[in-house]
């Protein structure tokens, strides 16, 4: 099983500045069945979230001790139970203070993959439902929300407790509307020194941009961007940063060090660069799209010089190939349109 332990608290926050009611659940040892099915689907969730946030754990243990307690949980100088005990404490603490109604399930996962363990705290959200009751009478009813996370985190172990660890070891979901209550996970997590996404995202745009540039015709510099573009889309759908050297391997198997190699000379990206860019900005490599003034157009960049032609001079785009759809709306306005003349 995935799951080596975990465990839920409730906990409900509905009269500001009363303490919130908490009711913590049992831990669970490789609970298997549901509770797989309903954390593989907050995965699936997190891991296609936009806007992802990148770092690492504060140092201000006083202020955010989970790293600590952590730490000692994996080195069976506590137990999970007791770990959950106080993270689950400090929470209601943090709620006590809110100004902002809460209601919602705080879990905490122990994952162990082949290849690598990983935590995940994450906040469940509720969505009401309708039933009938034993009398056949309409009762309310809350279940848990299978379309929505709009609070998480995750944190890699193996990068966190290596040797040397790394910069980011901490995922964020933090979506916007969570007010207060966002803000109060974030310091329950401990996250900090976030990475700069738009930064990296321009990085990398950056670099596959000039290399595709290197190639000796158009067709071929249409590869590289589709097939970077690929590799980021699938990177994003894993939940996984874009590692230049595993890049590279992907746009050129039978030269798989080229796009490294590259990077490092032309653009300053040494051995062993992650990124972490937006994959929904990454599209612009393989699209070229602009709205205003009422009009929105929207195409792939392989269509330039081929079925779509623009001027400089005139500030002028010619489209010599219309889509069958478009051509008929045109046809049916037109026409429309001298019938009334």
């Amino acid at each position: 099983m995935a799951i080596k332990q975990l465990r839920t608290l409730f906990a409900s926050q509905l009269q500001p500045g009363q303490p919130a009611q908490v009711r913590p659940g049992s831990t669970l040892t490789e609970p298997g069945g549901d509770y797989e099915a309903l954390h593989k689907q907050m995965k699936r969730l997190f891991n296609a979230k936009p806007g992802k946030k990148y770092g690492r754990f504060s140092e201000d243990l006083g202020e955010s001790p989970l790293s600590a307690w952590l730490k000692d949980c994996l080195e069976d100088k506590q137990t999970f139970a007791s770990l959950t005990d106080r993270l689950f404490g400090q929470w209601q603490e943090l709620l006590n203070g809110s100004q902002e109604e809460h209601q919602g399930h705080l879990m905490l996962v122990h994952e162990a993959l082949a290849d690598s363990d990983a935590i995940y705290l994450l906040i469940l959200e509720s969505d009401s439902a309708l039933r009938f009751d034993g009398t056949q009478a309409l009762d309310g009813t809350d279940v848990l929300s299978l379309s929505r996370l709009n609070l998480a985190l995750r944190i890699e172990l193996d990068d966190w407790l290596s040797d040397e660890p790394g910069q980011n070891y901490l995922t964020l979901v933090h979506a916007r509307g969570t007010g207060e209550i966002g803000d109060l996970f974030i310091r329950l997590a401990g996250f900090t020194n976030q990475v700069d996404v738009e930064k990296e995202t321009l990085t990398f745009l950056d670099a596959v941009e000039a290399f595709a540039r290197q190639a000796e015709a158009p067709e071929e510099a249409g590869k590289v961007r589709t097939r970077a573009y690929e590799f980021c889309k699938e990177q994003h759908a894993l939940g996984e940063p874009v590692a230049v050297e595993a890049l590279s391997g992907y746009l050129d198997e039978n030269q798989p060090d080229r796009f490294k190699t590259f990077a490092a000379e032309a653009q300053d990206l040494p051995e062993g660069t992650v990124l972490h860019p937006d994959h929904r900005k990454v599209k612009k490599l393989v699209r070229i799209a602009g709205s205003g003034g009422g009009m929105s157009v929207s195409f792939s960049s392989d269509l330039v010089n081929q079925a779509i032609y623009y001027d400089r001079d005139k500030d002028a785009l010619t489209i010599t190939r219309l889509p069958k759809a478009l051509r008929e709306q045109l046809q049916k306005y037109l026409e429309a349109r001298d019938d009334t003349h």
